[in-house]
């Protein structure tokens, strides 16, 4: 009895082990980082906030831009996949798709590094203005699937 539980349980752990080792690496996400802003604000809303509250909303709708907007043609959400797009999962794809994440972080980071040294110089009714703006842009998203056939 003793044999069989152990013959039985070393089976069991054998065929446990290959199952996860033969599992393919889980496809990558065309859209990843930050994409959804908690809050749309009214021209009212954004005129009680101090600069400083302001200049953080701008920064955070442009973060939700830049990783959205390049990449609309494939998906306007996360989750999307070149799997699931019926895009090959080449090694040369992939690539591609890593290269082009990287380039979209590192503009965003030069972007916000920039921003955050000269935004504070920007009118408040400018910046208002902006971010209502890209506000817009980001709720037009979600009409983008009308302008498909």
């Amino acid at each position: 009895m003793k044999t069989k539980f152990i013959l039985f349980s070393t089976i069991f752990s054998l065929m446990f082990s290959l199952s996860f080792a033969q599992k393919k690496d889980d496809s990558a996400s065309i859209i990843s980082g930050k994409v959804r802003i908690s809050k749309y604000h009214s021209r009212e809303d954004l005129d009680a906030m101090k600069k400083g509250e302001l200049l953080t909303l701008y920064i955070e709708r442009i973060e939700v831009i830049v990783n959205i907007l390049p990449n609309i043609a494939f998906a306007t959400k996360p989750g999307v996949t070149m799997e699931t797009l019926g895009i090959p999962e080449t090694k040369e794809n992939k690539k591609a798709l890593e290269e082009n994440k990287e380039a979209s972080d590192d503009y965003f980071e030069s972007t916000i590094e920039f921003q955050k040294k000269i935004l504070p110089y920007s009118d408040t009714n400018d910046l208002i203005a902006a971010i209502l703006f890209y506000e817009e842009t980001l709720k037009a998203l979600h009409t983008y699937n009308e302008f498909k056939d």
